[in-house]
């Protein structure tokens, strides 16, 4: 992958800023699980009734991340840390649902990878068999939510897009024990994922209903982003990076296309500003903003370029390099203070907060630096 020399520069020079502060961010969080900040200081959601909590591996993964940057032992000793911690969600199996891999590719798996400890590749193998289990063997996809209380709706059939970012954990199985079953499960849901979940012009459904008997689709829903039909942009994103991680996995064709497809798709609606709409299909009065969009797309984006060249590939590192300093000079907090790094993430289009900070924001923008300077640890 070519970078030319003045955004290669801007990438070292803007991960050496982000690093720097994210050594003292870790100094002060290095005892919690952070999902958002409340006044600059980051949340805990490391204690017995959050330790469920979908987003609770991205910390995990930062250290992770930071370890492989600069080899300091205050890294990988948060990342074990919040590896243990989430053995309390492992065992549990209400708390396990279609976002294992979001919890234990950037902690177990990640540990596993760099160290070799068998506990972890054991965590990653107890996390990948409950997602296998997941699986509907008559519409081929994963389940998504568990059922949620009080709630009279039944979800048994529901699949969502980001459920394509968790594939990578079964690919990651049926590497490390030889069985297929794994990667069937996984390429029988990417291949569902590509007929009912993205459409022609490339924009991506949210959620889809499956008769859960029958395996028949039923309908679309909106689910995060502004209503049926829309374009909700961390959807998209999930799509795009989800993806070409399973042409990677698998090197099916049809897996890079749809990434391609995604991605052009996502490329031509970039406003000039660079910065992300919640919805590429909200309300033109409405300027709500999803950095987390912007940062999950960037790196597939990054990703998709390494299997292009020429003017291809220029074209992917370009829109991805327009997003990350569109977000360094207009939503990320430089306060070396304050513990996050992105500054307007929403979570979905209907919540009543939005553009506050998000730690998987911070995440995808850090692995996203790490990928253009080329010392990511690959970690789906």
């Amino acid at each position: 992958m070519y970078l030319e020399e003045k955004d290669l520069a801007w990438a070292q020079e803007t991960l050496e800023r982000t690093a720097h502060k994210l050594e003292k961010v870790a100094q002060r969080s290095a005892e919690k699980i952070p999902y958002t900040t409340v006044d600059g200081v980051h949340d805990d959601k490391s204690g017995d009734k959050e330790i469920g909590w979908w987003t609770n591996g991205f910390w995990g993964g930062i250290m992770w991340q930071m370890y492989t940057l600069t080899g300091k032992e205050i890294y990988r000793n948060i990342a074990e840390q919040n590896e243990k911690k989430l053995d309390a969600d492992l065992m549990d199996y209400e708390k396990l649902d279609h976002d294992n891999g979001f919890k234990w590719l950037p902690t177990a798996v990640a540990d596993y990878r760099v160290t070799g400890n068998r506990s972890s590749k054991n965590r990653g193998l107890l996390a990948a068999g409950n997602l296998a289990g997941r699986y509907n063997c008559a519409g081929k996809f994963i389940r998504a939510w568990n059922d949620w209380p009080n709630s009279k709706v039944d979800r048994r059939g529901w699949a969502i897009i980001d459920c394509m970012m968790n594939l990578p954990l079964l690919y990651w199985a049926s590497e490390e024990t030889g069985d297929p079953r794994f990667s069937q499960i996984a390429a029988n849901h990417a291949d569902t994922a590509m007929k009912a979940f993205i459409r022609g012009d490339g924009s991506a459904n949210h959620i889809v209903e499956f008769d859960p008997a029958s395996g028949e689709m039923i309908k679309s829903y909106g689910g995060q982003g502004y209503g049926e039909g829309s374009s909700w942009t961390r959807g998209q994103s999930w799509g795009l990076y989800g993806f070409i991680l399973s042409y990677l996995h698998t090197q099916n064709n049809a897996y890079l296309e749809t990434a391609e497809r995604i991605a052009n798709y996502f490329i031509a609606n970039i406003p000039d500003s660079g910065l992300i709409p919640v919805d590429f299909r909200q309300p033109e009065d409405v300027k709500l903003e999803d950095s987390t969009a912007a940062a999950i797309a960037s790196c597939g984006l990054i990703e998709l370029a390494r299997q292009k060249d020429g003017r291809q590939q220029k074209i992917y590192l370009n829109a991805a390099l327009k997003m990350l300093q569109a977000l360094t000079k207009n939503s990320f907090n430089w306060n070396e203070e304050e513990d996050n790094l992105l500054t307007k993430c929403t979570a979905a289009y209907h919540d009543e907060k939005h553009e506050f900070s998000i730690i998987y924001g911070d995440y995808f923008f850090l692995e996203a630096l790490m990928k253009l300077a080329d010392k990511e640890l690959f970690i789906w």
